[in-house]
């Protein structure tokens, strides 16, 4: 990182004339970036590519990179945001990208029975997605989870041939450079890889403690992208040296200077054209306010994530027969688009007090030694997201205690009060719901866990508001339709309860935070009652949308993609993103997608040569 870049931000932290609500306005003023390793956002295209991928995220940087490595191949990648800066380098401030210009500030739609996100404003759940090169990547708090290994195989008993984790590990371990030293010997970790992955460089003193709680309640400390997925363990996550390394850091700039690759940035790809014979002919997309057309000879790849892909399918011509109708849209291929939206759910707000200095706090952070200790050690708080340790455990209702967990715990050694209201604002919780709960904790340490359910049985859809490209699409999450959901997170409730109760908490007098929430005063606290009026007001996810494109074989009625991930329908188009997801993996959702990138790019290739 360069120091003449950084002096400013040192000075302005050091005086203390960067409170956390002003941080985006650093955005647009310092550049800790070198702009030479940052890939050249080309400006006058050429006429046609033989392959166009739209989206630069997860995914989209991984197939750009993987297709270019063919000399031989022109190759566009289109953008529809920016190039990454400053802050989103630094992990603590991950969610300071979310938003901003960087994020395309998606929101769901309000339930018809108000079943959900009612502790919101508005009712809408804030789904933070990544309009900038590198994607939600850039956005998010960087947990690099694989998923179950049943998750894979169950998808090739659905009949996608080649999918099962046998098939689709090569490709995790083709990625990762692992720079963890015991986990580097494990075959189920590789180093030399484009993606660095390692455990965050700080840690708290109770971030220790989670895991010896976990191992009081029977679970081992292991490795969850390893064997077994059961367990407790220190989050592995895709920071290199201290910084954020996310897809584009990882796939674009390592060969950001061949000639036969161009980015276009800031480029939104308004929809996906076709002949008469329902061949692709190419793109067309908005740049510096003009529409303007590229045309493509052999494929377009869209990896453009689980709400913008299946948008960009509705508009072009590709999805329900009744609702393309609607719109007047001409109908290419009747296809299940935007329907099987899943994404991983929990409670917020579940906060424990404790006695003792071990959390991290506002004062921590803003302060000129933790930064020197970044910027000189690339070490210290600002080298976390804070999501410091993990936990994939079962509930009572888990199909196998040892193989299949139904839970995700992920532990924040803090809380939203531990900073000031800008957090509020991401999450995007009502001023009542802050100052009845929550800001009395303010000046109190406390530290958190966020339940989340694995495996959902509820689903929901994305849908078409205008065709207008520029309109955000309708994002029903649906969550909670299903009973059985709502068993899973109240039996995960009481276990993360049993574990503030354990002795290794009980050193720091751990308690739960048992103010109501309101709209919830109704209930004695604490019974599945009040839980469940809990988990329908303080909804809060993690921003794991997939499944809107779904894969299958062609006998699935609602397969958009076969296992190649072609579109059904027509010829030329292909979706490499956590759409083509059948059912939700085990756990944060990143570097699945990064393996989609990896794989499709072989399939691609092989297809092709």
């Amino acid at each position: 990182m360069g120091l003449d870049s950084l002096i400013p931000m040192m000075f302005a932290v050091g005086i203390g004339l960067v409170p956390f609500i002003g941080i985006e306005r650093l955005f647009n003023i310092y550049d800790k970036l070198d702009p030479e390793s940052l890939p050249r956002n080309i400006r006058k295209l050429n006429t046609m590519y033989d392959f166009i991928v739209v989206g630069g995220g997860s995914a989209g940087a991984v197939v750009a990179s993987r297709l270019s490595e063919v000399s031989n191949w022109s190759v566009l990648l289109i953008e529809a945001g920016g190039n990454e800066n400053e802050i989103t380098d630094v992990p603590i401030f991950a969610s300071y990208s979310q938003l901003s210009e960087l994020d395309w500030k998606y929101k769901t739609t309000p339930s018809n029975s108000s079943a959900y996100c009612l502790a919101m404003i508005e009712n809408k759940c804030n789904w933070p997605r990544g309009k900038v090169l590198g994607g939600s990547s850039v956005l998010n708090t960087m947990i690099y989870v694989r998923g179950n290994r049943l998750d894979y195989d169950n998808w090739a008993k659905m009949g996608n041939i080649g999918w099962s984790y046998e098939e689709v590990l090569p490709y995790f371990l083709k990625s990762e450079d692992n720079r963890n030293p015991y986990l580097q010997k494990s075959p189920y970790h590789k180093t030399k890889g484009y993606l660095t992955v390692q455990e965050f460089p700080w840690k708290s003193e109770i971030a220790i403690t989670f895991i010896k709680a976990g191992q009081e309640l029977g679970y081992e400390n292991r490795d969850i992208n390893g064997e077994n997925q059961t367990g407790f363990m220190l989050t592995q996550s895709t920071i290199r040296r201290g910084s954020r390394c996310s897809s584009a850091k990882a796939f674009l700039r390592p060969v950001k200077n061949r000639p036969n690759l161009h980015i276009a940035l800031n480029a939104q790809v308004l929809k996906v054209l076709f002949n008469n014979e329902k061949r692709v002919t190419g793109i067309e997309f908005l740049r510096d306010g003009l529409k303007q057309i590229v045309k493509v000879k052999k494929e377009i790849i869209l990896s453009a994530g689980a709400i913008n892909s299946p948008q960009l399918l509705m508009l072009s011509g590709i999805g329900p027969r009744e609702h393309l109708e609607e719109f007047g849209i001409p109908v290419i291929s009747d296809l299940r688009v935007g329907d099987n939206l899943q994404d991983h759910v929990g409670l917020g707000g579940l906060y424990f007090t404790v006695n003792k200095s071990v959390t991290i706090k506002q004062s921590n952070v803003l302060s000129l030694p933790s930064f020197l200790n970044y910027l000189t050690k690339e070490n210290g708080v600002w080298t976390t997201t804070g999501t410091e340790a993990l936990a994939f455990i079962n509930s009572k209702y888990a199909d196998s205690f040892d193989v299949y967990p139904d839970l995700q715990f992920i532990f924040f050694p803090t809380g939203l009060n531990s900073f000031n209201k800008y957090l509020n604002k991401v999450v995007g919780i009502k001023d009542i719901v802050y100052n009845t709960v929550y800001k009395q904790l303010e000046n109190i340490e406390n530290w958190t866990i966020l339940p989340l359910l694995l495996k959902p049985k509820s689903s929901g859809w994305i849908r078409l508001k205008s065709r207008d490209p520029l309109i955000h699409p309708d994002i029903n999450p649906n969550y909670f339709a299903h009973k059985e959901d709502l068993d899973v997170l109240i039996d995960g409730i009481q276990i993360a309860i049993a574990l503030s109760n354990t002795s290794a908490f009980q050193k720091f007098n751990s308690k739960l935070h048992s103010v109501k929430l309101p709209g919830c005063e109704q209930f004695i606290f604490a019974t599945y009652e009040y839980w469940e009026c809990a988990l329908r007001h303080y909804t809060f996810t993690i921003y794991h949308p997939a499944g809107t494109c779904k894969m299958g074989p062609k006998h699935d009625p609602k397969a958009v993609v076969d296992p190649r991930l072609r579109v059904y329908g027509v010829k030329g188009l292909r979706v490499v993103d956590a759409s083509i997801m059948p059912a939700i993996t085990n756990g944060n959702i990143n570097a699945p997608v990064i393996m989609f990138g990896e794989k499709a790019s072989d399939m691609i290739k092989e297809d092709w040569r």
